[in-house]
């Protein structure tokens, strides 16, 4: 469990995808709120500054895909962590265009949820 309840965002446009890592993120104790594309995610940093985390596909709709997304995320708010994810693209930790971390879908949820604690120092 999270000691202290953490707020991540979820931005995936796929929603059955979005909703199964929202709740397996909600059970663990992390507050989460969830974006369908990018204009949506960056209207819901401007009004939530405790986000902490941002958990973001890298191919959806929009006015930016999930790396330009995470890029924009890093200037803006740089004490946002970033986990990057695809189910179409091989990237490594150290390939990604910001300082973060990277997971092929499908995913572990577990091991999404470890990265996540370890990020942001509950580990």
């Amino acid at each position: 469990m999270v000691q202290k309840a953490t707020t991540v965002i979820v931005v995936e446009d796929e929603t059955l995808v979005r909703l199964d890592i929202a709740m397996s993120l909600e059970t663990e104790g992390f507050i989460v709120f969830e974006a369908s594309n990018a204009d949506e995610a960056i209207d819901i940093l401007n009004t939530h500054p405790e986000i902490r985390l941002m958990f973001t596909d890298i191919d959806m709709p929009g006015s930016m895909d999930g790396l330009k997304l995470a890029a924009a995320v890093r200037d803006r708010w740089p004490p946002v962590n970033i986990i990057v994810t695809s189910g179409h693209r091989q990237l490594n930790d150290e390939l990604l265009p910001v300082k973060g971390r990277f997971f092929s879908k499908p995913y572990d949820h577990a091991r999404v949820i470890t990265a996540m604690r370890e990020m942001l120092g509950c580990a």
